[in-house]
């Protein structure tokens, strides 16, 4: 694991909550100079800390109201098969294979309960391989950026 440093902690935290900022807002607000935040920050790219600059969609303004997560269950002779297949369908964002009673989470966004139900019975049931899923539609989401500063009481 790279060595890090608490400067380099709060440079992730920051950038975590908003990576739109400008070095010398980020400079101040951590209260380190600007040209220290700037190599910091480069630092962190070229040690594969920071992967890549994002930004967030609002997948609700843009009309895609309704996620599901869906755990499949799946003959794992066809794992592959099954993963490229689920990524040929539109709305598809995350599959991830996961320990527990599903073999893979698929996370999943569309316009409507109709389109969804469209995707899982005639998208994903039809995948040869597929043995079983389970759809949960999530109604209301709360999260938090990842926060790299310890916080003292999780030792």
């Amino acid at each position: 694991m790279a060595k890090i440093d608490e400067i380099d902690l709060r440079i992730l935290s920051e950038l975590s909550n908003d990576a739109s900022i400008s070095v010398p807002q980020l400079s101040k607000k951590i209260n380190v100079n600007s040209s220290v935040v700037y190599s910091r920050i480069k630092r962190l790219i070229k040690r594969k800390l920071i992967e890549r600059f994002t930004i967030i969609v609002n997948d609700h303004e843009l009309g895609y109201k309704v996620k599901a997560l869906t755990g499949i269950n799946m003959d794992t002779k066809s794992r592959n098969h099954i993963i490229e297949e689920l990524f040929k369908i539109d709305g598809v964002r995350e599959v991830a294979e996961v320990t527990g009673r599903f073999d893979i989470l698929v996370t999943m966004y569309s316009k409507s309960l109709d389109q969804m139900h469209k995707i899982v019975s005639e998208r994903i049931g039809r995948i040869q391989g597929v043995q079983s899923s389970e759809s949960f539609i999530e109604m209301k989401s709360r999260g938090k950026a990842m926060p790299y500063i310890p916080s003292g009481d999780s030792e």
